[in-house]
C-alpha cells in the first residue's frame, strides 16, 4: 500500500504543524516518525486519516485521496489515541463489535485475536471491565490490536510503546515485525523510543518543526541509532 504526501500544509493559528513538500511511503515499508514534541507526528497522522483537513495540499493512499473518498477505510487500520475506542464496551464486546461491522465471523475473530494472546498477556480478554476502567497500558493494547483486527494493508500507530510495561513493549515490536512479514502490509509508527523505532523500521524519518529534516534508509546506515541520537544532542548543544 503506497502512500504519498504532495505540498501538505497545515496551520494552527500562526503555528506551522505540518509542512512537508513530497513524502513517499512505498508498498511494504516499515516506517518510523521520530522527532521532539510538536514535531509534527500526529497532525501528520490525523492529516492522512481525515481527521483534520490540510490548508492545502493532497494525501493519496494507493492512488485514493481520503477527502474524498471513502475507500481508503477498508484496507486502513489506525490507533492514534483513546478517543479511538468505544469505552463503554469491555474489550472482548468491542472486538465483537469490529468483527460485526466488517462482516467477519466469530470463528475468524477468535482466530485473530490468537495471535495476540502474548501481547495481551491475559490481561485483556475475559475480564468483564469496561475499557475506561482498564490501565493506560492495556486500554492501549486494546487499540493497537483493534486497528490490526481486520489485516489492514496500512497499519498507523501513533506511540504504540506509551503506557506499555517492559515485557509489553518487547511483545509489541515482535507483533509489529511478524505482522509486517506475514502480510506485506505497510507500517508507519511514530515514537520517542529511538531504540525500539530502529529496531522494527526498514526507514526512519525525523520530522521537526512540522517538516521533513532527514529520510534514512536503515539498510544504508550502520549505526543509525548513534545517528540519530547525535542529531538531538547537538539540537540540546543549539
Amino acid at each position: 500500500m503506497k502512500l504519498e504526501l504532495s505540498n501538505i500544509k497545515k496551520s494552527f493559528g500562526d503555528k506551522v504543524a505540518l509542512d512537508v513538500d513530497n513524502y513517499i511511503v512505498n508498498e511494504g515499508e516499515v516506517i518510523g516518525l521520530v522527532g521532539n514534541n510538536g514535531a509534527g507526528k500526529t497532525t501528520m497522522f490525523r492529516v492522512i486519516l481525515d481527521l483534520i483537513k490540510p490548508d492545502c495540499g493532497v494525501v493519496s493512499i494507493d492512488g485514493t485521496n481520503p477527502a474524498e473518498s471513502e475507500d481508503w477505510k477498508e484496507f486502513t487500520g489506525a490507533y492514534v489515541d483513546s478517543g479511538f475506542l468505544i469505552d463503554y464496551l469491555t474489550p472482548d464486546e468491542y472486538f465483537s463489535f469490529i468483527a460485526k461491522i466488517t462482516s467477519m465471523s466469530k470463528d475468524e475473530l477468535d482466530e485473530r485475536l490468537k495471535s495476540f494472546e502474548g501481547f495481551m498477556n491475559g490481561e485483556v480478554l475475559g475480564q468483564n471491565t469496561l475499557i475506561r476502567n482498564l490501565s493506560m497500558g492495556n486500554k492501549q493494547k486494546v487499540g493497537i490490536i483493534a486497528a490490526m483486527l481486520t489485516n489492514p494493508k496500512l497499519l498507523i500507530l501513533d506511540e504504540p510503546f506509551n503506557f506499555l510495561d517492559p515485557t509489553s513493549q518487547l511483545a509489541m515490536k515482535h507483533v509489529i515485525e511478524n505482522y509486517n512479514k506475514a502480510t506485506g502490509a505497510t507500517v508507519i509508527v511514530s515514537s520517542h523510543n529511538l531504540t525500539h523505532t530502529i529496531d522494527i523500521c526498514t526507514r526512519v524519518t525525523l520530522l521537526e518543526h512540522g517538516k521533513v529534516i532527514k529520510d534514512y534508509d536503515k539498510s544504508t546506515h550502520a549505526d543509525l541509532t548513534h545517528e540519530i541520537e547525535n542529531y538531538f544532542i547537538e539540537n540540546v548543544k543549539e
